[in-house]
C-alpha cells in the first residue's frame, strides 16, 4: 500500500542545529582568509602536494557517498523493486546536497575559482577532469529535477506569496503545473541519465589517477583503478542509504525503518563481493599482494581498508544479522568507512611526492571540512522539514 510522503513540520531551531551553525560559523571564517589571502593562509597544501583533505574527502569521498542517489533510484525506477519507494526521494535528496557540496568543494579547491565556469566554455576531451566536471555538472541538475516533484507536490495549488509577492501565486502556480507535466513526462529518462552519468564521472575519477604510475603506491596504482572506482562507490550507495535512514529515525523521532533497510540491504553483499573479488584479483595478477603485509604504513593502511569492506560482506549475507537494526548500521558505517579510507589511501596515504615532502591537513582545512558536512546537515533538515520527502509513518 502506497503511504503519502509529508513534511515533518518539526521544530527547526534545536540545540543541534546551533552546534552545526556553529562549524558552519568557523568554516566560513577561514573561507574568508582563504578566498581573500590564498591558500598560504589556510592550507598545508604545497607544489608538492596540490591534492589535501578537499580533495580526498569533500570531492572524492563525497561523489562516491552520494551514490545512493543513483543505486536506489536503478533498483526501484529501473529494476522495479517498488516496496522499496520510500527510500527513493531520501536518497535521492541527500545525492543533491551531496554533489552541491562537492561543486563547492571544487570551488574552494581551485587556485582561481573565479575561472571554475571555464569548463563550460573551453572544451578539452583529451582531459579526465574535464569529463568529470561536465558529468558532475550534468549529474546535480538531473537531481535537481528529480527533486522538483517534491516541490510541486508541496505548493502546486497552494501558493501563498508573501506580501507584495502575492499577486505573483496565479502565475508560480502556473509554472508549478507545467513543471508537473514535465516531470510526469519525462523523469524516465531522468532517472536513465542519472545512472548513466554517475557511472561515467565515478569511474573517470579513478581514471584520473592513472596519470600517476611513479607517485602512488602498487597496492592502489592498477589499470583498473575506473572499474574499482565505480564498483566501490556503487557498493557504499545502500549503506548511505541505511546510515541516513538510520540517523533520521534516531533524530527526528520517527520509527526506524527495519523492514525496508533490512530488506534493500540483501544486495549489498552483491555489490561488495564484486568489487573485492576484482580488488584481490587485481592485486594477485599484479603481484603486488605481498606489499600489503610488508610492515609499511601503506600496507597497514591496505589492511584497514580491506578489513572494512570484507567484514559487513560476511555479516550482511545473513539475513539474522541484516534484520538486526545495530549491527545493519554499524554495517553501513563499515562499508562507508571504507570507502573513506580508500579514496584517502589513493590521494595522500598511498601518494609518494618525494624526500622532503610531507602533508597533514591544516586547522582551517579541517574547519572547512566540518562546515561542508553540518551545511549538508542543515540543507537535509530543510528539506525533510519543508518538502514531503519522508513517507507517513504507519500508525
Amino acid at each position: 500500500m502506497s503511504v503519502k510522503a509529508l513534511p515533518l513540520r518539526q521544530k527547526f531551531f534545536t540545540p543541534n542545529l546551533y552546534i552545526l551553525l556553529f562549524f558552519m560559523g568557523t568554516g566560513a571564517l577561514f573561507a574568508f582568509f582563504r578566498f581573500f589571502y590564498g591558500f598560504g593562509s589556510v592550507t598545508n597544501l604545497s607544489k608538492a602536494y596540490p591534492f589535501g583533505i578537499w580533495i580526498a574527502f569533500d570531492v572524492a569521498c563525497g561523489v562516491a557517498l552520494a551514490a545512493g542517489g543513483f543505486t536506489t533510484a536503478a533498483i526501484v525506477e529501473i529494476f522495479g523493486r517498488e516496496k522499496y519507494h520510500a527510500l527513493v526521494r531520501p536518497a535521492i535528496l541527500t545525492a543533491f546536497i551531496g554533489y552541491f557540496l562537492v561543486g563547492l568543494a571544487v570551488f574552494f579547491d581551485l587556485g582561481k575559482y573565479y575561472n571554475i565556469w571555464h569548463a563550460l566554455v573551453y572544451w578539452n576531451g583529451t582531459s579526465v577532469l574535464f569529463e568529470v566536471a561536465w558529468c558532475v555538472m550534468l549529474y546535480l541538475t538531473v537531481l535537481a529535477i528529480e527533486n522538483i516533484p517534491n516541490v510541486v507536490e508541496q505548493f502546486k495549488g497552494n501558493v501563498q506569496l508573501p506580501g507584495p509577492l502575492a499577486g505573483l501565486n496565479k502565475v508560480v502556480d502556473w509554472v508549478l503545473h507545467r513543471l508537473d507535466w514535465f516531470c510526469n513526462k519525462t523523469m524516465a529518462f531522468f532517472v536513465i541519465a542519472g545512472v548513466v552519468l554517475s557511472f561515467g564521472h565515478q569511474s573517470s575519477l579513478g581514471t584520473m589517477m592513472l596519470v600517476a604510475p611513479y607517485k602512488l603506491h602498487d597496492l592502489w596504482y592498477t589499470p583498473l583503478s575506473p572499474l574499482l572506482f565505480l564498483t566501490s562507490a556503487v557498493s557504499v550507495g545502500l549503506p548511505m542509504v541505511i546510515f541516513e535512514g538510520t540517523l533520521a529515525a534516531k533524530f527526528f523521532g520517527r520509527k526506524p525503518e527495519t523492514e525496508l533497510l533490512s530488506g534493500i540491504a540483501q544486495y549489498i553483499p552483491l555489490f561488495l563481493g564484486t568489487y573485492l573479488l576484482l580488488r584481490i584479483g587485481d592485486l594477485a595478477y599484479r603481484g603486488v599482494l605481498a606489499q600489503a603485509f610488508d610492515g609499511s604504513v601503506q600496507g597497514y593502511a591496505f589492511l584497514v581498508e580491506f578489513a572494512l569492506f570484507a567484514i559487513p560482506y560476511f555479516v550482511l549475507k545473513r539475513e539474522r544479522f541484516r534484520n538486526d537494526p545495530t549491527k545493519l548500521f554499524l554495517c553501513a558505517c563499515s562499508v562507508i568507512l571504507a570507502v573513506v579510507t580508500n579514496r584517502f589511501n589513493v590521494f595522500l596515504i598511498g601518494m609518494d611526492m618525494g624526500p622532503g615532502w610531507n602533508y597533514f591537513p591544516s586547522v582551517g582545512e579541517f574547519a572547512i571540512t566540518f562546515a561542508f558536512v553540518a551545511f549538508g546537515v542543515v540543507l537535509y533538515k530543510i528539506g525533510v522539514n519543508y518538502l514531503p520527502i519522508l513517507e507517513e509513518e504507519h500508525k
